[in-house]
């Protein structure tokens, strides 16, 4: 999205706030009758995008500051490369998949074929747990190796990636539940615009992995 919408975007936000946008009562009138006939208006969903979009830049600048304090530390003499378990390319192939029944659930939507749209939305949810659940695995396995956060900076790296990585993804699973049980005909917000957003940050949340996950595997 252009930069100089998400600046108008936020200036919208900022007038919402403050009350601008006309919504003072006239001069000389006290309000009553035309506050008591006027109804909100359909929420923008242009603040949806907005708030998004400032989401994943401030989730991109803590993963990149992170990063960069990994490729600094590996130069160290005590680096000890970690042994990714195999089940982290399980656990790819998994967000992987969710990223495209997403998109197959998005179309669904569009042609308005609901029933279609909640199989492939609920899909995609049960591949987001089951790539949580592929971590929680990896990390038993490197525990029953004997490798503990503390054990070295490279072990050190790899929990904090991927715990950080994990509890995001849990905040996408979390608005992905939002989107198939909420009554969307009694809010503001349209159904549509709501699976548009969250696939936003998914599709972001697919991409940081397979990032991390390389970077991980240079670690070696």
């Amino acid at each position: 999205m252009p930069s100089t919408r998400v600046v108008d975007d936020i200036e919208l936000i900022i007038e919402d706030i403050g009350g601008g946008g006309g919504n003072h009562p006239p001069a000389g009138g006290d309000g009553g009758d035309g506050d008591k006939r006027r109804r909100p208006g359909p929420s923008s969903p242009r603040r949806y995008y907005t708030g998004i979009a400032l989401a994943i830049v401030s989730i991109l600048m803590f993963f990149m500051a992170l990063a960069s304090a990994y490729i600094i530390r590996k130069a160290g003499n005590d680096w000890v490369p970690v042994h990714l378990p195999a089940v982290l390319w399980v656990n790819t192939v998994a967000l992987l998949a969710s990223s495209g029944t997403m998109e197959l659930a998005r179309r669904r939507l569009a042609a308005a074929n609901l029933n279609g749209f909640r199989t492939l939305w609920q899909l995609t949810t049960g591949l987001g747990l089951l790539f949580l659940v592929g971590q929680l695995i990896a990390w038993r396995q490197l525990v029953a190796q004997g490798v503990y956060v503390s054990t070295n900076p490279a072990s050190s790296f790899f929990y904090i990636f991927t715990a950080a990585h994990g509890l995001h993804l849990l905040g996408g699973v979390g608005a992905l539940l939002y989107v198939s049980i909420r009554k969307f005909e009694q809010t503001k917000l349209s159904q549509v615009t709501a699976a548009e957003v969250t696939s936003y940050y998914w599709h972001f949340m697919d991409g940081l992995w397979v990032f991390l996950l390389a970077l991980l595997y240079l670690g070696k």
